[in-house]
């Protein structure tokens, strides 16, 4: 028992002078305030939900009823009110930057439309403005359609009462705000970029400023030395992630989160035992921060790219897929949406809170036993 208080104490004094190494290193302190406050909030409000006051013009050849209802359809705070051009004005607009969008109605088109034909409407858009002319070229398209649709069935009674009635209902994000997705997933990547960064490079710092050599003739193990990296470098990204998602998700962004702080605190912790621990492995790969960085980029962006938080597994190939199956990225994703998003409970998640633990004890064995040949060689 006073081995085990002994080794315990170790750790807990060593993760210590972890938090004093980290606080007197004010670059790695403003990267993580930047991280889990402004990094989330950009990514949030990277792509905007819906459009704003977007520029747009109208040449009516027609001059009909129709026509000037579609133009009164196009209203704030989407659309400004729209501009009624000449043929001979369209490119000026366009080239110049002063319309976005710009919606041509051709001659006869009320009559077509009420002759049950298909007339066409021409929309050119600016597309080097490109969020806006993708949302926007889809907002006005539905405008378009329901606009014209009921005018035509207007002196048709019961003609818009259709057999079967569509209703769409739409989970966790009911009003399809991509700052809900993009806030959460912000958290998810940093909390991968942060925790390897974090305790690789607590160990390339010993390193450096040479404190790996009073480390060695202490009486301490390496085993110590990795878990209080671990603890300690862990403690600082669990922190900062739950302010991110109370303060920054909840708070600045207003994102409504059903799922269970709690139980996703629990899963977080469990992924960064695992990411500390490759970390560290990537520690003792690289002898400098600068090589630290290099490496990192090439571990980094597979995790990130591949994991499923930017694009769905789905769509990407079965062999990458199933290579990524042995990463603790992908599952940490799966368990975090499925709380954050759907508000899955621990019967749902604990296969990938299980597989997160087996892939940490394997990384751990590997980073404990290069840290191990690494002493051993200095």
């Amino acid at each position: 028992m006073n081995k085990l208080n002994t080794h315990l104490s170790n750790i807990f004094h060593l993760g210590l002078k972890e938090f004093r190494s980290l606080f007197h290193d004010i670059a790695m302190l403003v990267m993580i305030a930047f991280m889990f406050t402004a990094s989330i909030y950009l990514d949030a409000r990277a792509k905007p939900d819906s459009l704003n006051h977007a520029a747009i013009a109208v040449v009516d050849e027609d001059q009909s009823q129709l026509s000037r209802r579609l133009i009164d359809a196009m209203q704030p705070p989407y659309f400004r009110p729209p501009i009624l051009l000449s043929l001979d004005e369209v490119d000026q607009g366009l080239d110049s930057g002063r319309d976005t969008f710009v919606l041509n109605i051709p001659p006869n088109f009320q009559r077509d439309v009420m002759a049950g034909r298909i007339p066409a409407l021409q929309l050119n858009v600016d597309a080097t403005r490109q969020s806006q002319a993708l949302i926007g070229s889809a907002y006005i398209q539905k405008i378009l359609n329901d606009e014209a649709k009921n005018f035509a069935l207007r002196d048709k009674p019961g003609a818009s009462i259709l057999p079967a009635e569509q209703v769409i209902h739409v989970l966790s994000n009911p009003n399809l705000h991509s700052a809900w997705f993009g806030s959460i997933t912000a958290i998810i990547n940093n909390v991968t970029l942060l925790s390897i960064i974090l305790s690789g490079a607590a160990l390339i710092r010993e390193r450096e400023h040479g404190t790996i050599e009073h480390l060695l003739v202490m009486p301490i193990t390496p085993l110590e030395i990795m878990l209080s990296k671990v603890w300690s470098m862990a403690a600082v990204v669990l922190i900062a992630s739950i302010f991110a998602l109370q303060i920054m998700v909840k708070g600045v962004l207003d994102v409504t989160v059903n799922g269970s702080g709690l139980l996703f605190a629990l899963g977080t912790l469990l992924y960064l035992f695992a990411t500390s621990s490759i970390g560290i492995f990537m520690g003792t790969l690289a002898r400098t921060m600068p090589q630290f960085g290099l490496l990192a980029i090439l571990v980094l962006l597979p995790l990130q790219m591949l994991s499923g938080a930017v694009t769905p597994r789905e769509s990407m190939p079965e062999m990458v897929q199933w290579i990524m199956s042995f990463t603790p990225t992908v599952h940490f994703v799966s368990l975090s949406q499925a709380i954050l998003f759907r508000a899955a409970n621990l019967n749902v998640v604990w296969p990938q809170m299980l597989a997160i633990v087996a892939i940490a004890a394997v990384f751990f064995m590997l980073a404990h036993h290069r840290l191990r040949q690494s002493i051993g060689s200095m």
